[in-house]
């Protein structure tokens, strides 16, 4: 359940405002969780393509994300077929990519803390402009700082599982010393909470208290499936508007920045390729486009969110697929009624949590020159709201601190390129 703040909101908002159908998203993004889940043996996230959606979402004439989903998965499948994304993958220094992880969790974080504060209505552009939410209620703040301080609680401040079970034992120790067996059960029955879907099935018992009467609009079997048909505006605005945006973004968070963590997650597991992996957010926007579904990607705040919340292998998002799977084609598109009504606070401290965790992958940046490129990384990429342009500040600023460095990656680019063409 850790990368669902991300999302639940942005297929909701789609839905609801463009009419996206979700139950074959839920199919296609199900499918492609089970096999991601299978071959890299990791979380492997798989989330709506930010940009694309962004468009879609403020845009009022034709809809083109599918077209911008197609574009997006040729580049990534081009880059990932010529070994492009792998020389790419080498080159970029440590320090932007830990850049362009804490402003992307720090984004995740900013917009979490909005979706508590303030009231969201997902079918209009300007959803965030809401007016600030009540103390009480089914999504109310104290409901909101219930589950944050339950997830703190379970969690603590570190990764769960591993940092949550470290401190649990440093307690053990202590209290076997003391005798005191029934704390130490006590202390180790909570760190072995699963903190996210509790606050999830809390979430959901709320929506159907919220509105019970929506048992009688869901509906059950699959929405019906068929092949969109794209006109030639949008494919010039989907490429426009949306490749061209979401590229940069796909490339440095979907892939480099995800490969990045995963191997800083999980040392002693499989290695993630970065070219692997552009093969994959490539083929399975080439197939799942074409029949209307969300174009998707992976991305190392999801990762993050799965890892912070118990997240160990691939058979947690394997399961997170069998259950997309299986509501997309039991209740299909009639699904949204239970998401209309799910308390937007608590995806907003999922949210939260998961932002928080990919922004603390940037604490083992220790060198002063490192630490000064990976901020201006981050602050460029926030404030002018552009990974791209934040990615071209900090190798900038890198380069600039470290003039040796240009040296060696044009080397290794020119010997690189070499290998390509021989």
């Amino acid at each position: 359940m850790g990368d669902l703040g991300t999302y639940i909101p942005i297929i909701l908002a789609l839905t609801l405002s463009r009419d996206l159908n979700l139950g074959t998203t839920l199919v296609f993004t199900g499918l492609y969780n089970v096999v991601t889940g299978a071959i890299y043996g990791v979380p492997m996230p798989v989330e709506p393509m930010k940009s694309i959606a962004a468009l879609s979402i403020a845009s009022n004439g034709t809809p083109s994300e599918e077209a911008a989903g197609i574009c997006t998965a040729g580049a990534m499948l081009l880059l990932g077929a010529t070994g492009l994304m792998n020389l790419i993958y080498k080159l970029i220094p440590r320090c932007v990519v830990r850049g362009i992880q804490l402003s992307q969790g720090l984004s995740f974080a900013l917009n979490a803390v909005e979706y508590v504060r303030k009231e969201q209505d997902f079918s209009k552009p300007n959803y965030g402009n809401g007016e600030k939410r009540g103390w009480l209620g089914l999504d109310g703040l104290i409901l909101s700082i219930f589950c944050a301080c339950f997830i703190v609680i379970v969690s603590g401040c570190g990764e769960a599982g591993e940092d949550a079970g470290e401190e649990a034992g440093e307690v053990i120790i202590m209290e076997v010393e003391n005798g005191d067996e029934r704390e130490r059960a006590v202390r180790k029955a909570i760190a072995s909470l699963p903190s996210a879907f509790l606050v999830f099935s809390l979430g959901v018992v709320f929506a159907f208290i919220r509105k019970p009467k929506m048992v009688y609009e869901i509906r059950f079997g699959p929405s019906r499936m068929e092949v969109v048909k794209i006109s030639k505006q949008a494919w010039k605005t989907g490429f426009v508007k949306g490749t061209i945006p979401q590229l940069p973004l796909s490339v440095l968070n979907s892939v480099i920045a995800v490969c990045k963590l995963s191997n800083d997650l999980f040392p002693a597991g499989k290695r993630l390729s970065a070219t692997s992996v552009s093969v994959t957010v490539g083929a399975m926007n080439l197939v799942g486009c074409w029949f209307g579904a969300m174009p998707c990607c992976h991305g190392a705040g999801g990762l993050a969110g799965q890892y912070k919340f118990g997240g160990r292998s691939g058979t947690c998002v394997v399961i997170l697929g069998v259950v997309k799977l299986g509501l997309g084609l039991a209740l299909g598109s009639s699904l949204v009624v239970v998401l209309r009504e799910f308390p937007v606070g608590v995806l907003g401290v999922l949210l939260l949590f998961a932002g928080i965790e990919l922004a603390m992958a940037s604490r083992d940046v220790n060198s002063k020159e490192d630490a000064f490129a990976m901020l201006v990384c981050s602050a460029v990429s926030l404030v002018g709201s552009s990974a791209a342009l934040g990615f071209l500040c900090g190798i900038v600023v890198h380069l600039l601190l470290k003039p040796d460095k240009v040296v060696m990656m044009v080397i290794k680019l020119v010997c690189g390129l070499k290998r390509r063409c021989c």
